[in-house]
């Protein structure tokens, strides 16, 4: 229903924060975990939304409200539609990127190797979510030649809601791993969630990009499927050798696609990230960019913060990989600590790994394995699922110590001296492992 509809005129911008709100705004009303933006109608018109969009149930405390309103059952849902619509007037065209790991580094490498040749929108941070990837195609308009947008979940029919709104003209995912599997169980249903946006893709008549190299994705068989492969495979379309690494851990990569081949050293640390640029590189190509752009752009490339961030301090070498954690990407993230051969000695700090489901304890046990594979010569950790890791550490020639206390692993890292050494810190978001990172910095080592 829309109320004093006469006085309706065209938006240009829609917001579900007040504080955004901009001449010939629509402002929605969503009702999230913290706020209800039904609270904030008010402050909305008062900036100058044109108009607002509220629960059919709460127009009574609006009598007041003197610019149309738009009332629905759903606003979240109402965000969806308005975004879907929006999404077919869109000339841009539009990339989708999901996966367990690596979705967010996948999206914001494209989009700098987009930018050598055009204008483009991406999702910022990792606003990925049912609110997230709608906002952000209607943050898309005739300023932009490219959206890039990531897809994230973590219970079901996420990545279908958001894909069918999303619509995509390319996507791609970056591997199927043990992620969200409290709500998921097992890869499977991982798989299950994440390829509904290739099948939304293929419904579109858009293009696959699919990883070889993961066994899950490579069983993907469509009927008329538009597709390219990329990964490691020399079988593949698009694909990459790491030839060798340097010094500090910097991975130099050989490229191969259909009449280019190039060799480079990646700015970004660790084999991992060899992957999420070669992902990237497959989407640049079939975007229509050349050698040229894609060598000038990898040149630019720089890691988003907590992910795989080296800094150089003055007698150690700190590898900052606090954003998030799951079994894959603190496997990566220990590798790349193992290949640096500027310092001999190997220290890491452990967070929970979260979101694991029935397999959580056995997932934390099993870096015991990586540990001693990477020649890690120190580990502490916190956590209650991280103590399984210390107990399993006890068969190794390993120093580690498990802290109960966050006060006592932040008093015990303002004492410890890390001089000439490699320093990891990892864990899950929830475990704030930044707060470690800062510590570590303010030695001045």
């Amino acid at each position: 229903m829309i109320y004093d509809p006469d006085k309706l005129k065209p938006v240009r911008y829609v917001t579900i924060d007040s504080r955004e709100i901009k001449k010939s705004s629509l402002f929605i009303a969503i009702k999230g975990k913290k706020f209800d933006g039904h609270d904030f109608v008010r402050q909305a018109v008062k900036k100058g939304a044109s108009a607002v969009m509220i629960s059919e149930k709460k127009y009574s405390k609006f009598d007041d409200v003197n610019v149309p309103i738009i009332t629905v059952k759903n606003t979240t849902r109402a965000l969806g539609d308005v975004a879907k619509i929006w999404r077919k007037k869109l000339d841009a065209n539009v990339i989708g990127i999901t996966g367990s790991s690596g979705k967010t580094t996948v999206k914001d490498i494209t989009a700098q190797l987009l930018s050598e040749k055009y204008r483009v929108n991406k999702t910022e941070l990792n606003n990925n979510n049912h609110i997230g990837v709608p906002l952000t195609i209607l943050r898309t308009n005739e300023n932009h030649d490219v959206l890039v947008a990531e897809l994230g979940t973590n219970h079901f029919g996420e990545i279908p809601y958001t894909a069918a709104i999303l619509s995509p003209d390319i996507a791609l995912i970056t591997n199927i791993g043990d992620s969200h599997l409290e709500a998921f169980k097992n890869r499977k249903n991982v798989w299950n969630e994440k390829s509904s946006l290739f099948n939304e893709t293929v419904n579109n008549k858009g293009k696959i990009i699919l990883y070889y190299d993961d066994p899950i994705i490579r069983e993907y068989h469509t009927k008329n499927v538009n597709k390219i492969t990329f990964g490691f495979d020399k079988r593949t379309d698009i694909n990459c050798k790491i030839k060798r690494y340097s010094n500090d851990g910097k991975p130099v990569l050989e490229f191969k696609y259909p009449g280019n081949k190039f060799e480079i050293e990646s700015p970004l640390y660790g084999g991992q990230n060899a992957k999420n640029l070669l992902a990237a590189i497959a989407i640049a190509f079939e975007s229509g960019l050349n050698r040229a752009h894609i060598i000038k752009g990898i040149k630019k490339l720089k890691m988003p913060k907590g992910r795989l961030n080296v800094f150089r301090l003055k007698n150690s070498l700190l590898i900052d990989d606090t954003y998030n954690a799951n079994p894959d990407s603190t496997k990566a993230a220990m590798d790349l600590a193992g290949k640096i051969k500027s310092f001999k000695r190997k220290i890491i700090i452990l967070g929970d790994m979260l979101e694991l489901g029935k397999k959580k304890i056995k997932m934390h046990e099993e870096l015991s394995k990586v540990i001693a594979e990477n020649g890690i010569d120190e580990v502490y950790t916190i956590g209650s699922l991280m103590k399984y890791l210390d107990l399993k550490l006890s068969n190794e020639k390993i120093v580690h110590i498990h802290f109960t206390k966050r006060n006592s692993l932040k008093n015990f890292i303002r004492e410890f001296d890390p001089a000439n050494s490699v320093i990891l810190v990892k864990g899950s978001r929830g475990m704030k492992m930044e707060e470690f990172v800062k510590i570590i910095k303010e030695k001045k080592l």
